[in-house]
């Protein structure tokens, strides 16, 4: 079965790797802790080991997770066009009240919302995949549908 790659931005491949050297700078304190609750004596009644057990088994768990999303990326570099794409940045108009908005639009893992980060797999970059400037376009969402009307595409 061939393997499914997440496209994602030189930026967020960047930040992922970033945060996996945070994480593993951090295993070896975790560890030192987990030995030092460990050396405190009876372990079925020692809640530090317990916390000490579940931080690092919380820190393994993600550092695998981090590496299992840099295995899956394939960095995806924009076209110099101004058509919508990862890697741009997207100017919306929403029709129901006339208030614009800036997103950049980013891979899967990446997706911030609270940024302005979206992702094509989203209701609305489901919308606007493959659209141009001057489209208006239906986002079919949980909440309802909306129209937006799309102002300017360009590479940040």
């Amino acid at each position: 079965m061939k393997p499914y790659f997440n496209d994602i931005t030189q930026a967020g491949y960047h930040q992922i790797q970033q945060e996996i050297l945070q994480c593993q700078a951090q295993r070896p304190a975790r560890i030192k802790a987990l030995q030092v609750a460990r050396a405190l004596g009876d372990l079925s009644e020692n809640a530090d080991y317990s916390a000490a057990k579940r931080d690092l088994r919380h820190l393994e768990s993600r550092l695998r997770y981090l590496e299992k999303q840099l295995r899956y990326a394939k960095i995806v570099t924009p076209t110099d066009n101004d058509q919508i794409e990862i890697g741009k940045d997207v100017v919306l108009e929403f029709l129901d009240d006339h208030e614009q908005e800036t997103y950049h639009l980013v891979g899967l893992p990446e997706a911030d919302l609270p940024n302005y980060k979206i992702t094509l797999a989203s209701p609305l970059g489901r919308a606007l995949k493959q659209q141009r400037p001057g489209a208006i376009v239906t986002v079919t969402a949980p909440a309802g549908d909306y129209q937006v009307k799309i102002i300017d595409v360009f590479l940040s």
